[in-house]
């Protein structure tokens, strides 16, 4: 996938790829691909050798759009430690954004910061103060349409549909996700990011928006 389209079609996704977030992280990729744009995230690479850190500069390098939740940066209920992916992926997308020559492409780089409440963020990340935030409430249909705005916003096309008509499809697509998955013989519960991406490519190609 990496350098398969152009970088100002690219999202890039900053998110938790855990169980309990699995449903608003799935509705992202949808919202992006059904908005016509490329989703981007590290977990569309499984190399070993590669070393993370500069995976996530490559992957932010190739992306106009970042899409950040921060929601879940608290404690994990394992370790009992803070989260930080998120707020330092985070960093980074701005500081590509903010510190990159002007010459350069980065300087155009358009951002989405996302929680689950609007101003919960000002208790562990206060230099967002001022900083727009969407909040989801970890509603599905929230989430599609905060996605959707983003995205659409930014850009100048001028089809791409409404978000609670996003919403609704992104439902149709999860009622017919199991058979698409029992065709290509692999499990629903245990998909890459790149056959879940696979999927939805498929399913939009079957069920274009009219």
């Amino acid at each position: 996938m990496a350098g398969s389209v152009s970088y100002n079609d690219n999202v890039f996704i900053n998110c938790p790829f855990d169980d309990d977030y699995k449903p608003l992280y799935e509705a992202t990729i949808f919202a992006i691909i059904d908005c016509g744009f490329t989703p981007r995230c590290a977990l569309e690479e499984n190399d070993a050798g590669n070393i993370r850190i500069e995976k996530i500069y490559r992957l932010i390098d190739d992306c106009k759009f970042g899409i950040h939740d921060i929601s879940m940066a608290g404690l994990d209920p394992i370790t009992n430690l803070a989260r930080f992916n998120m707020p330092f992926e985070l960093g980074l997308f701005f500081g590509a954004k903010r510190y990159a020559a002007a010459t350069h492409r980065n300087k155009n780089k358009k951002i989405l910061v996302m929680d689950s409440e609007q101003a919960r963020y000002q208790q562990f990340i206060s230099d967002l103060l001022g900083y727009d935030i969407a909040e989801h409430h970890q509603d599905l249909n929230t989430l599609v349409t905060k996605v959707r705005n983003f995205l659409a916003n930014h850009t100048e096309r001028e089809s791409i549909a409404g978000g609670a008509y996003i919403a609704g499809r992104l439902q149709l697509f999860l009622q017919d996700l199991p058979g698409y998955c029992q065709t290509a013989h692999w499990h629903r519960e245990h998909l890459s990011f790149l056959e879940f991406v696979s999927c939805i490519e498929v399913w939009i190609e079957e069920n274009p928006i009219t």
